[in-house]
């Protein structure tokens, strides 16, 4: 289970920004810059969100395909008669067709993030369901107290991808200050947060913790990167098939979400840039009979469009789930989470230098940028490894047969 920022986000959306739609996400990095220095002081932030973009490409690379590799298992394991080979590729392109259109109109449908929401909490829920239900049905745990059965150096290795994976599931504050920003006053909009963060932290919390626990206790050391991957579910398989599907749905939601942030940031800054260019600037209605009438634009058309067939690409040509998790989580969760959030509260606050309170946080940050830094060495240890046995655009899924 690997979307729990993105469920704090969707929720945060839902309950308090959701009527507004997606707006002003340009407030999650800051003002629009006009200088090439403004623009690179934007980096890490920048970073942090292009990051979930690739991840929830890799994702999908999974998760379009999850119920036809079930089914292909399912029919052909007993029997044999040929590996479950199967190409991506048509999954991969359908959600790059669906996203570039929805692409175009994120920013206008207020219900995106109730839909990926209500989608995560479910799939959430049956996770845990499923691992219980095995658990139960087996009546052994198969998991032991010192963990998976590997080597002590691969151990520790993925102790710190792990550490990144968990790093990326609460980097969440680059979407903290866009969902802050939707909200109305009173009561004030800090007061209204705090609530909703201790809400969701504790709930995403307790879904990370009993999908880990659970899942391995369930599983062992055949526990898969994702509880829902598992193909050794055998009864009630239709509820695999319809966490899959939610998944699908809202990994296809949280990007539209995600994405936001970065396109509104780019448009300005083009805007800002070229002021007179009408490719940039100029907007004209589309009528869709039944709906409202949706604003389109030349430069969005083509620029957002073409960020996602880029990341579609991308995400084909390395689709490795908590490789790229760990990865993306120990990258952005240091700038995002702790540098920016820092400097941000010692600015405002004007705390002095070399006072206790300066002190610390810079000892925090400079324990977390530490931390970021093996978690980054432990899942490109592991991407390295499995580069090795990777196949283009294929998986062979008999590897998930348990009678194999």
């Amino acid at each position: 289970m690997e979307y729990a920022d993105e469920f704090y986000v969707d929720s945060g959306w839902a309950a308090y920004g959701g009527n507004h739609g997606i707006r002003d996400p340009i407030i999650a990095i800051g003002h629009c810059p006009t200088r090439l220095q403004d623009l690179t002081e934007k980096v890490p932030d920048l970073a942090s969100i292009i990051s979930r973009y690739w991840n929830s490409g890799v994702d999908n690379f999974f998760l379009e395909s999850a119920i036809r590799r079930r089914t292909c298992f399912y029919s052909h394991y007993k029997v044999h008669e040929h590996p479950c080979l199967e190409s991506s590729i048509p999954y991969l392109v359908i959600f790059g067709a669906a996203e570039i259109l929805f692409a175009q109109l994120a920013d206008q449908i207020s219900c995106l993030p109730v839909i990926a929401m209500l989608s995560s909490l479910i799939y959430s829920i049956a996770g845990v369901s499923l691992a219980i239900i095995k658990v139960a049905g087996s009546g052994t745990i198969a998991g032991t107290m010192t963990g998976i059965s590997v080597s002590q150096s691969e151990k520790i290795w993925k102790m710190l991808q792990a550490v990144g994976n968990i790093a990326f599931a609460y980097s969440f504050s680059s979407s903290f200050l866009e969902i802050q920003d939707t909200l109305r006053s009173p009561p004030a909009e800090a007061e209204t947060m705090k609530k909703a963060s201790r809400i969701t932290v504790s709930l995403t919390s307790t879904f990370y913790l009993l999908a880990g626990c659970l899942g391995y206790a369930a599983l062992g050391d055949a526990t898969p990167d994702n509880l829902l991957f598992v193909f050794r579910f055998e009864d009630p398989y239709w509820l695999l098939d319809l966490a899959n599907i939610l998944i699908a749905i809202h990994l296809f939601t949280a990007f539209q979400v995600f994405c936001q942030p970065l396109f509104t940031f780019v448009e300005q800054w083009a805007s800002t840039r070229w002021p007179q260019n009408e490719f940039i600037n100029k907007e004209f209605v589309l009528p869709i009979p039944g709906l409202r009438n949706f604003k389109l634009n030349s430069f969005r058309i083509v620029y957002r469009s073409i960020f996602v067939i880029l990341s579609t690409i991308l995400s084909m040509f390395l689709p490795f789930f908590n490789e790229v998790v760990g990865i993306l989580g120990s990258i952005g969760f240091w700038p995002s989470t702790f540098y920016i959030p820092v400097k941000i509260y010692l600015s405002q606050k004007k705390i002095p230098k070399w006072s206790k309170q300066w002190i610390f946080l810079q000892f925090l940050t400079a324990v977390c940028f530490t931390v970021s830094l093996a978690a980054l060495s432990g899942s490109l240890v592991s991407l390295l490894s499995n580069l090795w046995e990777f196949h283009s655009f294929s998986f062979d899924y008999d590897q998930y047969n348990p009678n194999g």
